[in-house]
């Protein structure tokens, strides 16, 4: 095993690992690239803005710098028609991370795969084409210096593994998680749990969930999986309320919208008022480290204030710690004896 190999699963090993993902929404709320198209061309347009939020992340506790490449392969880049700045773009993103992660020692960067959108499990043909994107991305990361490979967010069970197989012949650590829509299992009829098991027995390093799905219906998962396989297991959740009824940030409604999103349902730019809050997604990291869940993170939807909450529930200090909520303070909630009394009473009617 690689040294960085060791690095990644040694440290799992010992505690927590924190891994932010989810910039196509952070990045589209701050204005540097468009919904719906969500391709990460902001490493070569904005480079400040990618990094400002790699840095983000970073003082908020985020071990794993994942280079953004997410949705920047060259299907992607075909459907906007800028197919030439492929190679650019997943270069630009990597020399990025690379650059933030050396900011602090121990940092770990990560080459990111992820899925197509093209897969198709009755093409061999399709499938060729997906390998050869992963392929060539997988080849720019161990280029540009990458210490491992994660590939995340696949739906159909046979695409994570052709991913795994390309990571793993790179020879870094690899990271693949899942992400199951609405149906439960995964969209080749694969269940998740045994994806999960098959991805240990190909070489992964860590296995499990990211994306799609909120707190509520990724842990019922997790502890499967944890029992299931011997790997390090993965858990990335979006962080909205999603249930049993609605599993998936697909699927999610919002009755009371007075001006519903001209597309139908909240997903994905009407999404803001089914956001879990803070302490819940804490309660959700604390539940999934006490399963024995060690990578852990949040996806789309994520903030650095959010990834600091995760940080903090499995009991890490970050950079960020020192402007945690210090409600002590708080004209309306405090304890300061500086508080008058009367203004700390407009509190319970306010």
């Amino acid at each position: 095993m690689s040294t960085n190999g060791q690095s990644l699963t040694s440290r799992l090993d010992a505690g927590p690992v924190i891994c932010a993902e989810g910039f196509l929404f952070e990045l589209e709320r701050r204005g540097y690239l468009s919904a719906g198209e969500f391709v990460p061309e902001v490493a070569l347009e904005f480079p400040e803005a990618l990094r400002a939020l790699h840095l983000d992340f970073q003082r908020a506790g985020c071990d794993v710098v994942e280079a953004f490449t997410y949705n920047g392969h060259r299907e992607k880049m075909r459907v906007i028609g800028k197919e030439e700045l492929l190679e650019p773009l997943n270069r630009a993103a990597l020399q990025i991370a690379r650059e933030v992660a050396d900011r602090k020692p121990g940092n770990l960067v990560a080459g990111n795969i992820s899925n197509s959108n093209v897969w198709d499990p009755s093409d061999p043909a399709r499938q060729d084409e997906v390998r050869a994107m992963f392929t060539e991305m997988v080849g720019w990361a161990v280029e540009e210096g990458a210490d491992l490979i994660i590939g995340e967010t696949f739906y159909y069970a046979e695409e994570a593994l052709a991913a795994l197989e390309v990571a793993k012949s790179s020879g870094l650590p690899v990271v693949i998680t899942v992400a199951p829509m609405a149906s439960n299992e995964m969209m080749d009829g694969v269940g998740v749990v045994e994806t999960c098991q098959r991805l240990e027995q190909g070489g992964a390093d860590v296995v499990g969930m990211n994306c799609f799905r909120g707190p509520a219906t990724m842990l019922p998962y997790l502890s499967q999986i944890r029992a299931a396989v011997q790997c390090h297991v993965a858990a990335l959740p979006i962080p909205y309320r999603t249930s049993e009824d609605e599993p998936t940030f697909f699927s999610l409604t919002d009755p009371r919208a007075s001006v519903p999103s001209p597309h139908g349902r909240p997903f994905p730019t009407a999404l803001d008022p089914l956001l879990a809050n803070r302490y819940e997604i804490g309660a959700f990291a604390k539940e999934a480290y006490a399963a024995g869940v060690h990578y852990l993170g949040i996806c789309c939807g994520a903030s650095p204030m959010l990834i600091r909450e995760v940080a903090e529930a499995v009991g890490l200090t970050t950079e960020a710690s020192r402007f945690s909520e210090h409600m002590e303070n708080h004209f309306l909630y405090g304890s300061n004896e500086r508080l008058p009394e009367h203004i700390v009473a407009l509190g319970e009617r306010a």
